[in-house]
C-alpha cells in the first residue's frame, strides 16, 4: 500500500505549511502528493508550486471539479503540468453537487452524472492520446459545440501540444453505487471520500471486476497523539461540514453515504443541526465511531494496529492528511 499526502484545499489563504509538509513527503518516500478545490482556491496552481519545488513525488488533484472547466480545458492543464512535472501528473476529478455546481460555478447540475462524467473523460481520452480531433457527438459535451445557438462553424481540433503520455492517469471521486461501477470501467483509479476497512462490504458489489492496475486511494485523517477523542475532533468538524453543509437538505451525497455506511439517523440528525443554525451541535452529534473509522489517530500502536486493516482490502493508495511531519514520519515508518 503506498502513501500519499492529501493537503485539500486553502481555507481563508495559503498555508504556509503546505509546501514543506510537500518536500518532507517525497523525503520519507512518499507516492504522492494531492491538492483539491472547492469555491477558493484552484488544484492547479498549488500543485505546479510543489512540482517546482520536488523531484519525485507524484502530483494529483484529489480533486478538480468538472463544472469550472471544460473538460478540453482540464486536459490542457493535466498534459502542462505533465511536461512541466516530468511525467508526475495524476488527474482527479470529480462532479461536485448541485449546490456548488450550480451555485458557484452558474452552471446546471447534469441531470445524468453518469453520462457527463463518461463523456468528459471520453474528451480528456481522446485530448491526451492525440490520435484525432476530438469529436464527440454527447448530450452534455458535444464537440465540436451542436447547441441550438451553435454558428455551426465549430472545427474538431487536436492540441498543438503533443502530450508526453497519453495514458496520463485519470481517477475520479465518485460516491454512489453506479457511479462507483462506472469508474473502474472508464477511469484508472478512485478517489474514496470515507473508506472504512470495516465495512469494505459497502462497496463490494461496485468493486467486482477491479482491472489490473486499478488504484483505489481514499483519504483520510492522520494524527499521533495520546488522546484520541481530542484527535478526532478535526474529522468530526470536517464531517459535520460536508454532511451538514456540503449539499442541499433533499440531496446531499456525502449524507447519503454515511448513511450507506450504516449512520443513516446520525447523517440525517446532523444535516438537521448544521441546517438549522446550530453547527457546533452538529460537530457533537458526529459518532466518535465513524469518525475512527475512517481515520487514524492516537498513539502510534493503535495507529499501527489499524494500518493493518488498511492494508487487508482493495486499498492502493492511503492518501493521508496529516497536521505535522511527525505524523508524516511515523506513518513512513510504519508502512
Amino acid at each position: 500500500m503506498r502513501l500519499g499526502l492529501a493537503l485539500g484545499y486553502w481555507g481563508r489563504g495559503p498555508n504556509p505549511a503546505h509546501l514543506e509538509l510537500a518536500r518532507e513527503a517525497e523525503e520519507l518516500g512518499y507516492d504522492s502528493v494531492w491538492t483539491a478545490e472547492a469555491w477558493g482556491s484552484d488544484a492547479f496552481t498549488p500543485l505546479t508550486w510543489i512540482a517546482a519545488h520536488t523531484s519525485r513525488i507524484r502530483l494529483g488533484t484529489g480533486i478538480a471539479q468538472m463544472a469550472a472547466r471544460t473538460p478540453t480545458a482540464t486536459a490542457m492543464h493535466a498534459l502542462t503540468l505533465d511536461h512541466l512535472s516530468g511525467g508526475r501528473m495524476m488527474l482527479g476529478l470529480g462532479l461536485s453537487g448541485p449546490q456548488v455546481v450550480e451555485g458557484w460555478y452558474g452552471r446546471p447540475f447534469p441531470k445524468s452524472p453518469l453520462t457527463a462524467t463518461r463523456e468528459y473523460v471520453d474528451v480528456i481520452r481522446q485530448v491526451l492520446g492525440r490520435e484525432a480531433p476530438v469529436e464527440l457527438d454527447g448530450r452534455f459535451h458535444s464537440h465540436p459545440y451542436n447547441g441550438p445557438d451553435a454558428t455551426g462553424l465549430g472545427k474538431p481540433l487536436k492540441p498543438i501540444t503533443h502530450p508526453l503520455r497519453s495514458r496520463l492517469p485519470v481517477l475520479l471521486g465518485a460516491e454512489g453505487p453506479k457511479n462507483i461501477a462506472q469508474t473502474t470501467r472508464i477511469a484508472d483509479g478512485w478517489l474514496p471520500l470515507y473508506w472504512s476497512p470495516l465495512r469494505t462490504e459497502v462497496y463490494e458489489a461496485s468493486l467486482a471486476d477491479l482491472p489490473d492496475g486499478f488504484m483505489v486511494a481514499p483519504m483520510a485523517r492522520a494524527h499521533v497523539c495520546d488522546d484520541v477523542a481530542e484527535g478526532l475532533l478535526p474529522v468530526k468538524a470536517m464531517l459535520g461540514f460536508y454532511i451538514g453543509g456540503m449539499g442541499h437538505a433533499a440531496r446531499n451525497f456525502h449524507a447519503d453515504l454515511m448513511a450507506r455506511m450504516g449512520f443513516e439517523e446520525e447523517a440525517r440528525r446532523i444535516q438537521q443541526l448544521f441546517l438549522e443554525g446550530r453547527k457546533e451541535e452538529a460537530v457533537l452529534a458526529v459518532p466518535d465511531a465513524f469518525a475512527d473509522e475512517i481515520s487514524l489517530v492516537g498513539p502510534r500502536r493503535r495507529i499501527a494496529e489499524r494500518l493493518e486493516l488498511w492494508r487487508k482490502g482493495p486499498v492502493t493508495d492511503l492518501l493521508v492528511t496529516a497536521p505535522d511531519p511527525h505524523t508524516l514520519r511515523v506513518l513512513a515508518e510504519l508502512n
